[in-house]
């Protein structure tokens, strides 16, 4: 599957990582198979990422590496064959897997971007510490920096999608944790969730990276997100979902 240079892939990571404007958000559409990312790229879309769960919901496996990295890879070289685009994909908490195999693997299948959460599905789904957390990310840029390849990576945590610990703190126990992904070599932060306007705010102006925001993409208004100071978007198991609802009601229409 070796098929793209390591100077492309290069090129490609730089155009990736270029794209990452806070206030003009690019808007990474989440895919999860070749299909998906042909229809995103046909309505215009210059970069895309591919979501752990919609991938694992394709495939028939369960999401929170219920499906392997190989199983993983295997759709992402599926996607990069289809389409010529920067191409970012969720490697969940990393499968238990050595940071230079992460990397080593994404390249040989293409892609140039990564998503990083701290929680540990293979430990019974640990927090990772903030200082554990941004230890990986500088095992995974180190890895990127001796491949030659510039992978972008947007360093998640979910401690606002686990609800942890007391509500009065959790923004700026996040902002702290991310912080130090920031400095351990992350080039985005995603805090994943859905956050309201102010939190939004708070978030991208106290971060020193681009900050990755969530959408619903059949409800939320596109034009929303750049004024909270947002630098990427992306859909989660949204779009999926979303089409899943409408392909109900076309074969409800039939059942």
């Amino acid at each position: 599957m070796s098929h793209t240079s390591i100077e492309a892939l290069a090129e490609k990571a730089n155009t990736l990582l270029e794209l990452h404007k806070p206030g003009d958000p690019v808007v990474l559409p989440t895919v999860w198979d070749a299909w998906s990312a042909a229809l995103a790229v046909d309505a215009g879309f210059t970069a895309l990422t591919v979501g752990s769960h919609p991938v694992a919901d394709s495939i028939g496996k369960p999401d929170n590496e219920g499906m392997s990295f190989d199983d993983l890879l295997t759709r992402v070289a599926q996607i990069t064959d289809k389409v010529d685009v920067p191409v970012s994909v969720d490697i969940e908490s990393g499968y238990g897997l050595p940071a230079e195999e992460l990397i080593a693997g994404l390249l040989r299948v293409g892609a140039v971007g990564l998503n990083i959460e701290d929680t540990v599905h293979s430990e019974e789904k640990r927090l990772r510490s903030s200082g554990e957390h941004a230890a990986l990310v500088g095992a995974l840029r180190a890895a990127a920096d001796s491949a030659g390849v510039h992978v972008v990576i947007n360093a998640r945590t979910d401690l606002f999608l686990r609800q942890d610990g007391d509500e009065a703190d959790r923004v700026d126990r996040a902002i702290a944790r991310m912080a130090e992904a920031a400095e351990a070599g992350a080039d985005s932060l995603y805090p994943v969730g859905r956050h309201d306007p102010d939190t939004l705010r708070r978030l991208t102006s106290e971060l020193p990276l681009p900050v990755n925001a969530i959408a619903l993409p059949q409800e939320d208004d596109p034009a929303s997100f750049g004024p909270l100071g947002v630098g990427r978007i992306s859909f989660g198991p949204f779009l999926q979902a979303a089409l899943a609802v409408r392909a109900q009601e076309i074969l409800g229409r039939w059942s």
